[in-house]
């Protein structure tokens, strides 16, 4: 599996979206469609953006009764994305009824990944929050265990938990990692995070860049600067 970045389109309009994508006269980067963007503009942001030539995370961290989870990955299944996401605190039984759901009647599908805990959750907040006792490591290590059971690709981590996903649940199993950022940037609202170099000798197999690309006076620069980084 090659290691390749993702660079995190969190706009909140086609129009921005655009704008910043028109500047990749070259390389097309794999990109994230989150939350914000995906809930202005609809699938058609989806579409649009394949039409480009892009590959494409869809970043919607599904979490619901397995039957409308499974029902959700169906319609998503037909936009084409590359690779797509929801939350391992659902269960076993909700990951595999996504997969069902996502699965089309030819077989194909895209990847599907589950959320760990996210990168901006810490050990007190999830032991405040959520009543979670247990090292953050443990869980990450056992949602990402229960995932692979259920037949999925990889989970979201912290780059810091990469490479005891790879030990556990085998080299084949998918590691993708927000949290990256430049080791002279800042770290915004992320807690557990690290460098694209450092995620790279971990062991992430891709890593999700927002900011540090998007808010970067020269993004393309930014990003060609992650890739030598982390994929060079």
């Amino acid at each position: 599996m090659g290691k390749d970045v993702i660079v995190a389109c969190d706009f909140d309009s086609a129009e921005k979206t655009f704008a910043f994508l028109d500047r990749f006269t070259g390389r097309k980067p794999f990109v994230k469609i989150g939350m914000e963007l995906y809930y202005a503009e609809g699938p058609s942001i989806v579409r649009a953006v394949k039409e480009r030539g892009h590959r494409i995370f869809l970043d919607l961290k599904l979490h619901d009764i397995p039957n409308t989870v499974k029902k959700a990955m169906a319609v998503l299944s037909g936009l084409d994305v590359d690779m797509c996401n929801l939350h391992a605190a659902g269960t076993r039984e909700m990951m595999e009824a996504a997969l069902e759901g996502l699965t089309r009647p030819d077989g194909s599908r895209p990847l599907l990944i589950a959320v760990t805990q996210l990168t901006s959750t810490d050990q007190a907040r999830m032991e405040r929050d959520l009543l979670i006792r247990e090292p953050i490591a443990e869980v990450v290590l056992h949602y990402a265990q229960t995932a692979r059971d259920a037949g999925l690709d990889g989970v979201v981590c912290s780059p810091m938990e990469a490479d005891r996903v790879h030990a556990a649940c085998g080299r084949s199993f998918l590691t993708v990692t927000p949290g990256v950022r430049f080791a002279d940037g800042d770290r915004g609202d992320q807690r557990r995070v690290t460098t694209p170099a450092e995620a790279k000798r971990i062991g992430s197999d891709y890593i999700v860049v927002g900011r540090p690309i998007t808010a970067a006076p020269d993004p393309v620069a930014a990003y060609e600067r992650c890739v030598r980084e982390f994929a060079g």
